[in-house]
């Protein structure tokens, strides 16, 4: 099989109506690039889920577990039963457009270095905006904070063609992530510690650190609704962002920068929860000190994954993690927009 279109699913009837029918209609293959094949895994959905692809998609493939794994956890339980040259995660909650599929396998083939890419990635509401949750692809600055190409925070630009050009990238959506299976599984897959969010920037870093280059494919057009399941200010999102994006340093920033990095995070950290007891979001506060509490409780079951990660790395120091503070640019030099930084 050359592509394995992978849908992580749980209690997700309504987005599968809706979205799924898209999938099926617009990534048939031409031929000469090979088979695709949907598959949807579901994690352990109590709706009708099941129900629905056995009844009016018959066609896909299931992958059922009797559990909810989570987002990173559940995609690897899927991609072990898989076999694929090429896999694609794909959010429930992403409307593909005609032709989607080719422009990615194509270029994947052409780029044997590129070992991850993603399409554009649009706004279902706002057609003509990138979506929050990648854009056109992404990077770190100096204190782990990302940022896309087409979104920093929450300015969202409209997309004029401005990031089309093919540059070297440290993170691609995981609403939308093309990946090559077998490096996949060789670097270790997303981490299912993290339960979800941050993951695919973590498996990104993780594949660039190793010597593998990520992109994005300007050619290839989606539409992700976001916060299909959390919405951008609830507690528990704002919990794992915090708790993950801090695990996620730990693995693997070099070791030179290891110790400041943290520190300076920690302040960081600190103000945001200030911030949010300005504005009385106090489920907010309360998330930033249970994400850093974690944090410290979790920092122990990651130091072998830090070390192999510093074992197998051609290099700790990838251009794409930026030597800057997106905070100081944003908030002091009003840099609003990518091509501004």
């Amino acid at each position: 099989m050359k592509v394995a279109i992978v849908i992580l699913n749980w209690n997700g009837e309504p987005m599968l109506r809706q979205f799924l029918p898209s999938v099926l209609a617009h990534s048939v293959l031409p031929e000469t690039l090979g088979e695709a094949v949907v598959y949807v895994a579901d994690n352990g959905s109590t709706d009708a889920s099941l129900a629905l692809l056995a009844a009016e998609f018959p066609t896909v493939k299931t992958i059922a577990f009797g559990e909810n794994y989570g987002f990173a956890d559940g995609y690897n339980k899927a991609f072990g039963q898989i076999d694929a040259e090429y896999a694609v995660l794909l959010n429930s909650d992403v409307e593909v457009t005609p032709g989607w599929l080719a422009p990615l396998v194509e270029y994947m083939d052409a780029h044997p270095a590129v070992a991850a890419c993603q399409p554009k990635l649009m706004a279902y509401h706002k057609k003509e905006e990138f979506e929050y949750a990648g854009a056109m692809g992404g990077y770190l600055d100096r204190y782990g904070y990302p940022y896309c190409r087409g979104r920093i925070f929450d300015i969202i630009e409209q997309d004029h063609g401005q990031y089309d050009a093919d540059v070297p990238l440290l993170w691609a959506t995981g609403a939308c992530l093309m990946v090559r299976l077998p490096i996949y599984k060789e670097v270790g897959g997303l981490d299912g510690r993290f339960f979800a969010h941050m993951e695919e920037i973590d498996l990104c870093w993780r594949l660039r650190c190793r010597g593998h280059e990520v992109r994005s494919v300007a050619a290839s057009v989606v539409y992700h609704v976001g916060g299909a399941t959390l919405s951008a200010g609830h507690p528990r999102k704002t919990f794992l962002n915090f708790r993950n994006n801090l695990l996620m340093l730990y693995k693997n920033l070099p070791t030179k920068e290891l110790r400041r990095v943290l520190f300076v995070r920690a302040l960081l950290d600190y103000v945001a929860a200030a911030m949010f007891l300005l504005k009385g979001e106090w489920g907010s506060v309360k998330a930033v000190f249970q994400a850093r509490r974690e944090y410290r409780r979790m920092k122990k079951d990651f130091r072998l994954s830090r070390e192999e990660n510093l074992q197998k790395a051609a290099s700790m120091d990838v251009p794409e993690r930026t030597r800057f503070s997106i905070l100081w640019k944003y908030h002091v030099g009003r840099c609003h927009t990518f091509d501004k930084l």
